[in-house]
């Protein structure tokens, strides 16, 4: 049947396309399609809802894997800018510091610089913990410092870390100079993440937007951790008292406490710089 069928087709159209377009095939070719034309186009319109509910299918699955696709290169494209903004940051850092310590000629101390990974619940931070310890040189009482200026002193070491109070610390103080006037005096913490530089002989001829900085070694028989003229803070206010000592010195930290990332500890100071007294 197949056979006969497949020979009458091959029949047929040799017989079609060999009559001329007056042919009785092509007059029944006219009348079957004017009869099926208005049912095929009833039907395409019948059935026009269920192709484009197919296609719309298709097409919102197609999006939606774009989409997740697209959402996977976002996220991706999302870290590498945090990565990059956090190197560029911790670039920024050291170039400071490499700017710091070249002025402030600190080749005698060999640097080693720590990440900060966790910060005291207080409110002001108060100590922070660095990925650096005593298996990397840190010891305690040691400067710890970043671009800005000075950050605190090591408190503890352990092998793989170590905690850093901070200036606003209560327990923190340190001996420090106007950079100006050469004024001396004592910076500790003050209540609202301020600093108080204290103990002024003459309060009077320090001025709002003088610069504090660290003294160094006054005494070679109390030598002092923090090398000499490392950046503590600049006078934000000064209340007026009765006294000379009675004045009250607000400083503001140069280094911003709040947001420490990348610092630096001074390791293995030499011998000599203890020994070199500031009169």
């Amino acid at each position: 049947m197949l056979a006969g069928l497949v020979a009458l087709s091959i029949a047929l159209l040799t017989a079609y396309f060999g009559e001329s377009a007056s042919g009785g095939l092509h007059a029944v070719q006219r009348g079957v399609m004017d009869v099926l034309a208005p049912i095929q186009e009833g039907a395409n319109r019948a059935l026009k809802p269920v192709r484009d509910l197919f296609g719309w299918v298709g097409d919102t699955m197609d999006a939606k894997s774009e989409r997740d696709e697209l959402r996977k290169e976002r996220d991706q494209l999302r870290r590498e800018v945090a990565d990059l903004q956090l190197a560029q940051g911790d670039l920024q850092d050291l170039q400071s510091w490499r700017q710091s310590a070249s002025a402030l000629n600190l080749g005698v101390y060999q640097p080693v610089a720590a990440r900060v990974y966790e910060r005291s619940p207080s409110t002001w931070y108060s100590t922070v913990v660095i990925n650096k310890g005593a298996s990397d040189g840190v010891r305690q009482d040691q400067p710890v410092l970043n671009g800005a200026g000075l950050v605190g002193r090591v408190k503890s070491v352990s092998s793989g870390s170590a905690v850093v109070t901070l200036l606003t610390d209560q327990d923190f103080g340190v001996s420090a100079v106007t950079s100006r006037s050469r004024e001396p005096g004592t910076v500790a913490p003050a209540v609202g993440g301020d600093l108080l530089f204290d103990l002024v002989p003459r309060g009077r001829i320090v001025r709002t937007g003088d610069r504090i900085v660290t003294a160094g070694t006054t005494n070679p028989r109390l030598p002092s951790p923090f090398p000499r003229g490392i950046l503590i803070g600049t006078v934000r206010r000064i209340d007026e008292g009765d006294g000379e000592l009675d004045r009250r010195i607000h400083v503001r930290p140069a280094a911003d406490l709040r947001r420490l990332d990348v610092v630096q500890v001074l390791t293995e100071p030499n011998a000599a710089l203890t020994a070199d007294a500031t009169p």
